[in-house]
């Protein structure tokens, strides 16, 4: 049970943090290009109750990816819909990888600022847990960008090889989004996510953090 509390702490704060700008990002790049949809609703904010989808948040404490309440989009406001959605999905995991990185980055800088500094119980107190929140983001960032990244309806990843596609492919194509989260529960499940995204996430934190 400690330890879970433990895990629960250093997780919690980058992974709102992680989910909060991801939706926000969908929502401030689709105000941008005409669709004020996300900021009637309220959801054009960081704050992270806005965003969160319970079932989502407790996923990714068990099965290791997770997700929020989607920011509702309308595509009709768009002036060139197939690619203004393109950067609108984009914008989601983009944001994740930047905060990723910007995460190692001050991660290194404790690191450094830590070596440099004479031992202190304080600011070992202070340093060693928001070292661990920042270790985390790193994780938890690659794994929602490179999840959404996944060419299944409907996340991210869909969206943009959409707006690649042929018009004509690109409407069969998202025919498939009815079966879409079906499909990510099977694979997530079998193992098989684990096994295709996992050594991809493994790589990029190694090489954040190295």
């Amino acid at each position: 049970m400690n330890n879970f509390i433990t895990q629960l702490i250093i997780l919690a704060p980058p992974l709102l943090l992680a989910l909060t700008v991801h939706e926000f990002a969908h929502g401030y790049i689709a105000y941008r290009l005409g669709d004020p949809t996300a900021k009637s609703l309220g959801r054009l904010t960081l704050n992270p109750l806005k965003h969160l989808d319970p079932v989502g948040t407790i996923a990714f404490f068990f099965i290791k990816f997770g997700w929020a309440k989607p920011v509702p989009v309308n595509p009709a406001y768009f002036k060139n819909p197939k690619k203004d959605m393109l950067w609108v999905a984009l914008a989601g995991p983009a944001t994740n990888l930047g905060l990723a990185i910007v995460s190692a980055i001050v991660t290194k800088f404790i690191w450094t600022l830590a070596s440099m500094l004479p031992y202190s119980t304080a600011a070992e107190a202070i340093l060693v847990p928001l070292n661990a929140m920042l270790i985390a983001s790193v994780w938890i960032n690659l794994v929602l960008c490179i999840f959404n990244f996944l060419p299944i309806p409907p996340l991210d990843g869909s969206r943009i090889l959409t707006g690649l596609l042929p018009d004509d492919l690109a409407r069969s194509y998202l025919k498939v989004e009815r079966y879409g989260f079906i499909i990510i529960l099977v694979l997530a499940f079998s193992g098989i996510l684990s096994k295709v995204i996992i050594p991809v996430i493994s790589f990029a934190n190694n090489l954040l953090l190295s």
